[in-house]
């Protein structure tokens, strides 16, 4: 599990599944798993790396991904082997060698999601060469693809702009959540609330990866101010990844004291939500905010940096509070009206879980999605010379067959 794009594979896979359509991820193998499975009524392809060992690291990233698509792309062959595909489904600019190849060599139209932009995560900029190369790989992708996917206005706005496409090209489709498994069943919480909030002062938490671009150092320059407003209050961050020991450094500069939880499983983590005062999501970059709509569901109130596709969850005194991002005196002040009002915090809880029901569960967003790769399919089969000459029935939902590239399941 890295990030949201794993879960919005995972959950988009096994509802168009119950929908009907036969769907096939190929993604990463991991140790312990089976290379060919049937998980939740889709038929899971995991390829094995190669021997030549590529450290799944920052410095030798670019060649990490090349070897992969090199497995993935064997990997998916054979499961075309045994299955017939009416359209391709690439997660991504890690999958997009394997997608293209896949493309051309099975004449089958292509549907892109592009979750993020290389230039997004950093603050619009292009730093270093590898940086240059995975935002070309993107452009690629975007040519590449016969309908492109993104999951905010937000992020139509950033891919049009970024990869030179023409509005009509690129359909947003919003990322989705189960609020049912975000409910924490009565053990968990009362675990959680044992082990969280036994102390005097409220209880703020923060969940997600550990990367700049999350804002979490933001949070932690905001607690000497919430401290001396709601003393004995307590952070709790969960989630883990690069920016943890900088983020530990920092805690100690500022003499503050904060725990950090590492990844948490998903009922443990529904959890510690539903006992929190409030959930911060401080966001520097953010193309959708899976998150907030996760908290929303377990019930956390929660306080939003006003940036990207959090614009459109988190709306300012009705689902949330939201706040400039890289704003820690703002961030303060959102988080402080929440504490202080707790009566009109749950009010804003019980909209968002509203806003959820309407606009968010995954048999919607599966539906939508459906009718985009019917779209592509009818598309291809008049204008691509890729399908030129090959006779397919315009697919008739809920009956496709999908084949889905992801690098995390």
């Amino acid at each position: 599990m890295v990030g949201g794009l794993g879960r919005h594979v995972h959950a988009l896979a096994t509802q168009l599944a119950v929908a009907g359509h036969a769907v096939t991820v190929v993604t990463r193998h991991a140790p312990g798993l089976p290379v060919d499975e049937m998980r939740g009524g889709v038929r899971v392809v995991r390829a094995p790396e190669d021997p030549p060992p590529f450290p799944l690291a920052t410095s030798s990233l670019l060649a990490w991904t090349m070897a992969f698509n090199h497995a993935l792309t064997r990997a998916a062959l054979r499961a075309a082997a045994t299955a017939e595909f009416d359209v391709i489904h690439a997660h991504d600019w890690l999958v997009t060698h394997t997608a293209v190849t896949l493309t051309e060599h099975l004449r089958l139209p292509l549907v892109a999601t592009i979750h993020a932009t290389e230039a997004g995560r950093h603050q619009g900029w292009l730093p270093e060469e590898m940086n240059r190369c995975i935002h070309a790989v993107e452009w690629w992708l975007a040519r590449e693809a016969s309908r492109m996917l993104v999951c905010s206005e937000y992020m139509k706005w950033e891919v049009t702009r970024l990869l030179e496409l023409h509005d009509a090209a690129v359909e947003v489709i919003p990322n989705g959540v189960d609020d049912r498994r975000w409910r924490a069943p009565r053990k968990a919480v009362e675990r959680a609330r044992e082990r969280f909030t036994a102390h005097d002062g409220p209880l703020v938490v923060y969940a997600g990866r550990l990367v700049y671009e999350k804002g979490v150092q933001d949070l932690i320059s905001a607690l000497p101010t919430l401290r001396d407003r709601h003393p004995g209050l307590r952070l709790v961050i969960a989630g883990d990844g690069p920016h943890r020991t900088e983020l530990a450094e920092h805690c100690a500069r500022i003499g503050q004291d904060v725990e950090f939880c590492g990844f948490m499983e998903e009922v443990d983590l529904a959890a510690l939500l539903a006992v929190a005062d409030a959930v911060v999501v401080p966001s520097l970059y953010e193309p959708f905010g899976m998150v907030a709509l996760e908290a929303s569901a377990a019930g956390a109130p929660l306080a939003a940096a006003a940036t990207g596709g959090l614009l459109a969850i988190v709306q300012h005194g009705k689902t949330g509070l939201a706040f400039p991002p890289a704003d820690p005196a703002a961030l303060a002040d959102a988080v402080t009206r929440l504490l202080e009002d707790p009566k009109a915090a749950k009010r804003m809880v019980a909209k968002a879980r509203a806003m959820i029901r309407k606009n968010y569960l995954w048999p919607t967003i599966a539906a939508t999605t459906a009718q985009a790769y019917a779209a592509a399919i009818d598309e291809a089969s008049v204008l691509s010379p890729r399908v030129a000459g090959v006779e397919r029935p315009a697919i008739v939902v809920p009956e496709g067959n999908l084949l889905a590239l992801a690098a995390t399941p």
